[in-house]
């Protein structure tokens, strides 16, 4: 087996879907509830989970995370995109290298993201967007560090659920032409579509934080029922009263098929 190959078997742990738990909102957003002491929040996320993302000032800071056996995978953020900013109303686009494979690699990383966004109404900027998103997957495998392609539209908000569809569909196939071993993207109306065109595993997103932790369980169900291979929550899954018992239910139903209703009454979340 190659490196790439090995870490992609222990995100997938014994052939299961995996959970992902997103913590780098601050690299886009400053601190937020839940994350504003990160080397504590990501130290409390439940080691039933398979990996934490975050972004690459962060790991030297959570190290204590990853440090044990059995302990959760380290995906690291390798590149920074205006829209994420959305305090500011960013919608342009850009992205730019923010770190580099091989030092995430020499700093204990063990699976890498590139985010890539197209149509943004630029050809200039597509076209740039895709050469970093390049440069970065080719940096990654040099290291055999499995890369996370995430498609993400530029302002999502303007999207209908056909649109948001139909770009996430042409998208994570790009991204996945482009050389990503992995997909994390949005879960869409026609979400099977998206998972049987394209031949690497798709991870949805939880996107935004849902009123209700069991409309969250329930988000995660259709993604798998659809043909992904697991999920990235980072709201939903650390700003609730108990993050542990939330992922412990997430990962039930993500891994194990139970039902999201189940979940919630035998890990006794509270809505």
């Amino acid at each position: 087996m190659t490196g790439k190959e090995i870490r992609l078997s222990k995100l997938f742990s014994g052939g299961k879907n995996a959970v992902v738990i997103a913590v780098d909102h601050g690299e886009f957003d400053g601190p937020l509830p839940g994350m504003v002491d990160l080397p504590e929040a990501v130290k409390n996320i439940d080691s039933s989970v398979d990996a934490v993302l975050l972004s690459p000032g962060m790991l030297s800071h959570c190290g204590h995370a990853f440090g044990y056996k059995g302990a959760p995978l380290a995906i690291v953020r390798l590149n920074w995109s205006s829209h994420f900013c959305f305090g500011w109303s960013y919608s342009e686009g850009i992205a730019v290298p923010s770190a580099c494979a091989a030092d995430m690699a020499a700093a204990g990383a063990d699976i890498v993201l590139a985010c890539l966004t197209l149509r943004t109404g630029s050809e200039t900027t597509d076209s740039a967007n895709v050469q970093v998103f390049a440069k970065l997957v080719s940096e990654a495998n040099r290291v055999g560090l499995p890369v996370v392609g995430e498609y993400f539209p530029a302002a999502t908000h303007r999207l209908s659920e056909e649109e948001l569809h139909h770009e996430i569909l042409k998208g994570c196939r790009i991204a996945a032409e482009l050389g990503a071993d992995l997909i994390k993207t949005f879960y869409t109306c026609k979400f099977r579509e998206v998972t049987e065109s394209c031949p690497v595993p798709i991870l949805g997103l939880g996107a935004e934080k849902t009123p209700k932790q069991v409309q969250a369980l329930e988000l995660a169900g259709n993604i798998v029922r659809d043909g992904g291979s697991g999920v990235v929550f980072g709201r939903n899954a650390v700003q609730v009263s108990d993050p542990a018992a939330f992922q412990r239910a997430l990962c039930d139903v993500v891994k194990n098929g139970v039902s999201p209703s189940d979940a919630v009454s035998k890990h006794q979340l509270m809505d």
